[in-house]
């Protein structure tokens, strides 16, 4: 069973910066491509950043150049550096594990899903 569990959500104001962190555990996790996807109230889940197995990384537009991805596979884990975030970056954050070495940006090419984790971005 594969899980994953985001942390490093919270309150920033606009131009500040945050860490999320998903750790997976369940398989061997640098064989795989992993994601980070957000979903704002009101509006569906929305591709952010994707990193392969060979740490080749996609990014979704409206966040390159402020937010990286990269991952640990000692640890396990994936991590998303966001810097001069802004209002419309507040959304609830998933990690998502994917279903091949190489990942995309659909909803579909990952089968794991992390609970989530808040961030909100004051003016």
């Amino acid at each position: 069973q594969v899980h994953l569990v985001e942390s490093g959500g919270g309150l920033v104001q606009a131009g500040g910066s945050l860490r999320l962190s998903c750790e997976a555990s369940g398989r061997t996790f640098s064989r795989y491509a992993m994601a980070w996807f957000r979903q704002a109230p009101g509006k569906e889940r929305e591709f952010v950043a994707l990193i392969n197995w060979n740490d080749a990384t996609t990014y979704t537009d409206s966040v390159r150049g402020r937010f990286t991805i990269s991952r640990d596979n000692a640890k396990s884990t994936t991590y998303l550096q966001m810097n001069t975030l802004q209002p419309e970056d507040t959304a609830v954050y998933y990690c998502a594990g994917g279903r091949l070495a190489v990942g995309g940006t659909t909803l579909r090419n990952y089968d794991y899903w992390g609970q989530g984790t808040q961030v909100t971005v004051s003016s």
